[in-house]
């Protein structure tokens, strides 16, 4: 009778436990799932912390999932009240506080930002987002690959917005170089914002003119090996102002 009711009474704590435990997860979860989400200007954010927790939820008391480190960028989807829902390194999504991060924006030079408009990254419709300028200048490239019996490049609408963003901070800091003195290699860029490719490349021009630079990078053995590799089959093409040659060109290849 003792042992039996020693039994018994173990199953009930056990029970308990399960109980108490499962209205826990069913309140943190039915908490979570209530807060209102809201809709970013931006998707890519520059870590200003030295360490970021990323969490499993909006809040201190999730638990951490992963950790990103100062300067590294990281995909953001969306908010949560002081937080960001974000995706870093790793493929690890969760949340962030938001006073951590920097919004990182495509150029304000008249390029567009409306990527959400295309028909999926790396489609050949992502071209309709592209400015005179660069769509001009994206079929010029176009032509040379095609003259050379190649296939034309598609638009990455990530890529493409890493190109503007690299364009930009041509003009911004007043250099002329494959190394960003904000953003690393263009390997580097790439990486940091979520690009992924088998090959990659990048072509630089300060010109006046949209076939201009085209023609120069043509009579550059480096620059026209880029625009005629075969690995290469999609594309990001800037084309922003400056004071200084009038128009600031970046191309970004990558080979998937």
């Amino acid at each position: 009778m003792i042992k039996n009711f020693k039994i018994t009474k173990k199953k009930i704590i056990i029970f308990s436990i399960i109980v108490i435990t499962l209205l826990i997860i069913f309140i943190g979860t039915k908490s979570f799932g209530m807060q209102n989400y809201y809709k970013l200007d931006f998707s890519t954010g520059l870590v200003t912390a030295t360490t970021l927790n990323v969490r499993s939820g909006p809040g201190t008391a999730y638990p951490v999932v992963a950790t990103v480190n100062k300067n590294q960028y990281i995909r953001v989807f969306a908010g949560v009240g002081n937080w960001y829902i974000v995706q870093v390194e790793g493929d690890y999504v969760g949340a962030v506080s938001k006073k951590y991060i920097k919004p990182i924006y495509p150029n304000s030079s008249g390029t567009s930002t409306n990527s959400g408009n295309n028909a999926g990254t790396g489609s050949p419709s992502a071209s309709s987002d592209l400015t005179s300028d660069e769509l001009e200048t994206f079929n010029l490239v176009n032509k040379q690959r095609l003259n050379s019996g190649l296939p034309a490049l598609k638009v990455d609408s990530e890529l493409q917005r890493v190109a503007r963003i690299k364009a930009q901070d041509l003009v911004n800091n007043n250099y002329f170089d494959h190394n960003s003195p904000t953003y690393g290699s263009p390997f580097n860029m790439m990486k940091n914002f979520g690009i992924t490719y088998k090959t990659a490349g990048e072509n630089i021009a300060g010109n006046s003119s949209n076939s201009a630079a085209v023609t120069a990078w043509m009579n550059s053995p480096g620059h026209k090996a880029n625009i005629l590799n075969n690995s290469y089959n999609y594309t990001g093409l800037a084309v922003v102002s400056s004071p200084k040659y009038g128009k600031i060109y970046v191309q970004m290849f990558i080979g998937k």
